[in-house]
């Protein structure tokens, strides 16, 4: 499966095509699936362009992309750089009157099962965010309902390609007795790495401006699309190479 990640917590002067609006979401959400994605992950934003998780910004955000895509499941953060009280972040997943198909937490944050719970009340997916160098891989398999999670979103958050690929190597054995599928992805200057490395091993993954704002070659990618068009390639360039995959 190939996710696509429409904008995270940049800003417009970061990347000043992000899309931010509701419907500047839905339109990177219609051509990113146009070129492939098959899930959407998106961050709502308030008027300053600031992630939130107030139950407006995200039932317009997941109206709009719906409408775009129907079918085609689409999941918000609930990242603690929006809400910092995990009370309180708990508290507005459960005030949310339009619910997305699945929300990321991420368990390096204080109170991720607290928010987590709240997402199994409303029915809604989990993604399991782990961090590579962080105690999240531990703090999630030991939840009790760690095997309710939709999924694991392995982040590698190294900054080399080398140092990137042992990560992944030794996160993934961290989640070895984990029962959930695992989308494996990187960042920046290692989010095209990670990607290959995910394809290699047979593992769900995805790519957009919330994970890299440049194309394999090092020139800038003018949308989501683009980004999603390369990472196809990639990922068959992969399944090329590896005859096991055919």
């Amino acid at each position: 499966m190939l996710q696509v990640c429409l904008n995270g917590a940049r800003s417009r002067a970061e990347c000043p095509h992000l899309p931010v609006t509701p419907a500047e979401l839905a339109a990177a959400a219609r051509e990113a699936v146009t070129a492939g994605a098959q899930d959407i992950h998106l961050h709502p934003k308030d008027r300053d362009g600031q992630d939130t998780l107030e139950a407006d910004a995200v039932a317009a955000a997941v109206n709009a992309v719906r409408a775009t895509v129907p079918g085609v499941p689409v999941g918000v953060t609930t990242g603690a750089w929006a809400t910092a009280d995990p009370q309180l972040r708990a508290a507005q997943v459960r005030a949310w009157t339009v619910l997305p198909d699945h929300a990321s937490v991420n368990w390096h944050e204080t109170g991720a099962a607290e928010v987590a719970t709240a997402l199994l009340e409303q029915g809604i997916g989990i993604e399991a965010g782990i961090y590579s160098g962080t105690p999240a891989a531990q703090r999630f398999l030991d939840w009790p309902d760690a095997h309710r999670a939709l999924r694991i979103l392995a982040e590698i958050t190294e900054a080399t390609p080398q140092d990137a690929a042992h990560a992944a190597a030794g996160l993934l054995d961290d989640l070895a007795s984990a029962t959930p599928p695992i989308l494996l992805h990187g960042e920046d200057a290692t989010a095209w790495p990670v990607l290959h490395f995910a394809a290699f091993h047979h593992l769900d993954t995805r790519i957009g401006l919330e994970d890299v704002l440049h194309l394999p070659d090092g020139t800038p990618a003018q949308n989501n699309a683009a980004l999603i068009h390369a990472a196809r390639e990639a990922i068959q360039q992969t399944c090329k190479a590896d005859p096991h995959r055919a």
